[in-house]
């Protein structure tokens, strides 16, 4: 046997090349900068980054703010035509996978290494949030891989069946691993540190999702408020802090007041104008600003998918921007409400998931609305009174649809997917919508997933349907 004889001087070239490696790892180490994510820092940035981007841009003012009509367009018109740039739809995807997907599973990961579960249960909590998000945006998504791309670069989609399975899963965990008595977190921007509130937000989000597949399968949707009932019912209740991001001054100020710095290009819809003013509902002048146009006395909404010179011809200083507790740097973004929860509780009560007066609970979640914008007392019981607000069990959707749509102008992606799924209030498709007369019922997938993720993208749209704005989602049964 030939022994294998390795010179002295690379040997000792080996050894001088580690020992210089590791002189200049030690070197360059900065004493001041810490080499761990500290758990306050990571949850404090993930809640301000993903609340942005739930009230940014690219997923409410150039894509469901219009879909809604909420929210319409009087310059640059091609989104509220349905003509989304491909750019709105990536940053969407990319912004919510890599800031908050990645972001709060290790947050979730740093609960374990430091043995607190409060921090583990928030980052569970957010992310399942988030996921619950993008599954009502695009349908399919990548879920049981996604959390794990170091094992996975091409994860698979999940349907949004199993997503939202395996989300009330998680919540229900997470919920069973808080412990408000000890364990502090800091850096809450959302509940203020108060575990008691996550529990109540997770749980909301529970009965959120168990609607979202009431239609599919009510025996599952029963099930969870069945769970909730066996726990305690811990849920929002009046006076309880919602769940919702306060911002504060440059740079860390509300996106829709950021956007209103250097932009001028939205206005309120007129569909959403004129159903107020049909209700003589005071929450108008909340909703919408007088147009600045000298002597202006009424507001005046902007109709959904005008052609650019349409647009231009009714003049800025002509028709109402959204209201200053929206774009005010300093509005804060909700996301999810006391209001929310009734309207929740109130269908979940019609449907025979829980016990309950559905007709009372709605009449709560209309004055909760009401409430969160300031408004008590004889302007709501006036407005109660009126024979179109009364509650209708034998159309129980359209007495929730069109009320829950007026109370969620605050969260264009919840109002988008509870559109979606009550089928209320009727809208008319965009004036000049490049859909055939139809409107847009999802986000379609970006187009870097068609390159990166292809045979994992073609299985989703074989599964689910053609990748088409107009393409239903798994919960949009009708």
């Amino acid at each position: 046997m030939k022994k294998l004889l390795i010179p002295f001087y690379i040997i000792f070239a080996a050894t001088l090349l580690a020992g210089c490696q590791k002189e200049l790892e030690r070197v360059n180490i900065n004493p001041n900068e810490p080499t761990e994510v500290q758990p306050d820092y990571l949850l404090s940035n993930g809640i301000k980054a993903n609340v942005d981007t739930y009230w940014g841009t690219d997923a409410t003012m150039e894509t469901s703010l219009l879909y809604v009509q909420y929210w319409a367009k009087i310059q640059y018109p091609d989104p509220d035509r349905y003509i989304p740039a491909t750019t709105n739809i990536q940053n969407v995807w990319n912004n919510f996978y890599a800031q908050g997907i990645a972001d709060f599973t290790t947050l979730a990961q740093l609960g374990d290494s430091l043995h607190n579960p409060n921090y583990k249960a928030v980052g569970i909590i957010m992310r399942s949030w988030i996921f619950q998000v993008l599954t009502d945006l695009y349908g399919d998504i990548p879920y049981t891989q996604a959390a794990n791309i170091q094992r996975y670069l091409t994860p698979v989609y999940d349907s949004q069946a199993t997503v939202y399975r395996g989300l009330l899963s998680e919540l229900k965990g997470a919920v069973q691993i808080i412990s408000p008595a000890d364990n502090a977190i800091q850096g809450d921007s959302l509940l203020a540190n108060n575990m008691n509130g996550w529990k109540k937000f997770a749980n909301g989000l529970r009965t959120r999702i168990a609607l979202r597949i009431a239609d599919r399968d009510p025996a599952a949707a029963k099930a969870v408020f069945t769970e909730l009932a066996a726990e305690g019912n811990i849920l929002l209740g009046a006076g309880d802090r919602e769940a919702k991001l306060n911002y504060l001054t440059s740079p860390n100020q509300n996106p829709v007041g950021r956007n209103r710095e250097t932009r001028n290009d939205y206005r309120i819809s007129k569909t959403i104008v004129d159903k107020l003013k049909a209700l003589k509902d005071p929450r108008l002048s909340i909703y919408a600003a007088l147009p600045t146009e000298p002597g202006s006395t009424d507001y005046v909404g902007v109709t959904n998918g005008l052609s650019a010179d349409s647009a231009s011809r009714l003049g800025f200083s002509k028709t109402s921007d959204v209201g200053a507790a929206f774009t005010a740097s300093q509005s804060p973004a909700w996301v999810f409400t006391y209001a929310e929860q009734l309207f929740i509780l109130a269908e979940a009560a019609q449907r025979g998931l829980i016990s309950g007066n559905a007709a009372d609970l709605y009449t709560q979640a209309i004055r909760a609305s009401f409430k969160q914008y300031g408004i008590t007392g004889k302007p709501v019981d006036d407005y109660l009174a009126q024979p179109a607000v009364t509650y209708d069990p034998t159309n129980y959707k359209k007495s929730i649809g069109e009320q829950k749509w007026l109370a969620l102008f605050s969260e264009g992606l919840e109002a988008f997917a509870e559109w979606r799924r009550l089928d209320y209030p009727k809208l008319t498709p965009a004036y000049t919508g490049a859909l055939q007369g139809k409107m847009p019922l999802r986000l379609t997938y970006p187009s870097s997933e068609q390159a990166l993720n292809g045979a994992n993208y073609k299985a989703a749209v074989a599964r689910q349907g053609a990748d088409l704005l107009t393409t239903k989602v798994w919960f949009d049964m009708y």
